[in-house]
């Protein structure tokens, strides 16, 4: 049920490939074998960013094979790492956490040193430095395990791009952390929507409507580089707005369900109740309607509001019903006569983000190929179009934004904690935020 407008639109982003679903594997038949191991071979893991998500995807990767070692690990902050080596070496025996005192690499670039040191790499820093580390580790030969976003500018966008042509033509394993594609009720979902089920997808709403995250209150003399380091979370070019850093997952979905990214948004959004000098500059709320060359609409909404209704789910409208899924394992396609067509509620299903590496440490062992660098990509781009559209107010399309020289992120090699971040407070103490009908971006 995919047109050929949307066929052609996704190839159009990619350039012609190839690699497009979610979790795709390619097997030794389709292509070169990829650098694989042996089941005797250790596997050396490296982890380039120490923070919460980090040490879980450290955990999972552990726990996926029986032959791996955590090898080196790298973070801007030595307490925070040193944090997460003390959780780790608590979890696990010491054949499986062998981080010696000299590769443990703190600071700006030691993300190089990490890689390096290892077969297969977790990258998981704030996302703004995920291309340049993408980009690295796939130039010297790594498999990679990365969180999502891929990326926070379209600079980044088209780093990764790059990048995922040079893994594909080394045949190196990339997985994506958008976990909905690891799991069994989105796969299943997915699944029924393939064998046209619920008939063409005319219209959805995807949601992240929270309470919102931590705070971390700026220090006595700290310096302005750390500040925004240790607070990544409300600055943009290190995070890309909870549109892109949270809300991805649900927009990622309502791609993956419809087989196409949109061809342009718009958008309204603002700072209603997160609004101090601690909440940076990005905003606590975003509503944006994505068109697809489908003629499908979807409707996005994600919300930071404390004493708010929580919904974090999808909903989607086709032709002959609807399918309804969230993150808690459900999902629910009815008819429009109100009988079911199928549904899926398995407690007992492998957990996504331990799926992941699962996937991923089997599949090198196989020598074989998972690509989500691609698709990874253009949900996070989709997700940076819908921040274009609330931040200016105007209406966003795909191929202008992606020709645009929209760019956020220095080079991380240049940066040192006596940097000046891109963005900077006024004499008041507050950041520039986003004026719709005044920001623009081409």
């Amino acid at each position: 049920m995919k047109p050929k407008t949307n066929i052609l639109s996704r190839r159009n982003f990619v350039k012609g490939s190839s690699l497009l679903t979610g979790g795709l594997l390619l097997t030794p038949s389709l292509l070169t074998a990829s650098p694989g191991f042996n089941q005797s071979k250790k596997l050396k893991i490296g982890v380039v960013g120490c923070g919460g998500r980090g040490t879980g995807a450290v955990s999972q990767a552990l726990k996926a094979d029986d032959n791996v070692e955590l090898v080196a690990m790298a973070d801007a902050f030595e307490d925070r790492l040193e944090k997460a080596y003390g959780s780790l070496s608590k979890m696990f025996s010491a054949d499986k956490i062998n981080v010696k005192p000299s590769h443990k690499f703190v600071g700006f670039g030691s993300y190089k040193k990490v890689i390096d040191a290892a077969d297969v790499v977790i990258l998981t820093t704030p996302p703004g430095f995920r291309p340049q580390h993408f980009e690295y580790a796939v130039a010297q030969g790594k498999h990679v395990f990365m969180e999502k976003p891929v990326a926070t500018d379209v600079a980044g966008i088209k780093k990764v791009l790059e990048a995922a042509k040079v893994a594909k033509a080394k045949n190196l394993n990339v997985v994506v952390g958008l976990q909905r594609h690891y799991q069994n009720n989105y796969i299943q979902a997915h699944n029924q929507i393939q064998k046209g089920k619920l008939g063409q997808i005319v219209s959805g709403q995807v949601y992240w409507n929270s309470a919102g995250v931590w705070v971390r209150p700026r220090e006595f003399n700290q310096k302005e580089m750390e500040y925004q380091m240790r607070n990544w979370y409300y600055f943009n070019w290190i995070c890309g707005d909870h549109i892109l850093e949270q809300h991805i997952h649900n927009i990622d979905v309502a791609n993956w369900f419809l087989g196409e990214h949109p061809i342009k948004a718009t958008g309204t959004g603002g700072r209603e109740v997160r609004k101090g000098k601690d909440h940076g500059h990005i905003f606590d709320h975003h509503v944006v309607e994505f068109e697809y060359a489908s003629g499908a609409v979807i409707s996005s909404q994600c919300r930071h509001q404390p004493g708010t209704k929580n919904r974090v789910s999808e909903t989607f409208q086709g032709t002959k019903g609807t399918v309804h899924t969230n993150g808690g394992g459900k999902a629910i396609l009815k008819g429009y006569n109100g009988k079911n067509i199928y549904s899926h509620d398995d407690e007992n299903d492998i957990n996504p983000y331990q799926q992941e590496h699962n996937k991923l440490f089997k599949s090198i062992r196989n020598g074989e190929v998972i690509a989500n660098a691609e698709y990874g990509a253009e949900s996070t781009m989709t997700a940076i179009m819908g921040r274009m559209a609330t931040y200016s107010g105007k209406e966003i399309t795909w191929d202008k934004a992606m020709a645009s020289d929209h760019k956020l992120v220095p080079d991380e090699d240049t940066l040192s904690f006596d940097s000046v971040p891109p963005i900077v407070r006024d004499e008041f103490g507050n950041y520039p935020v986003p004026v719709p009908g005044k920001t623009k971006f081409y």
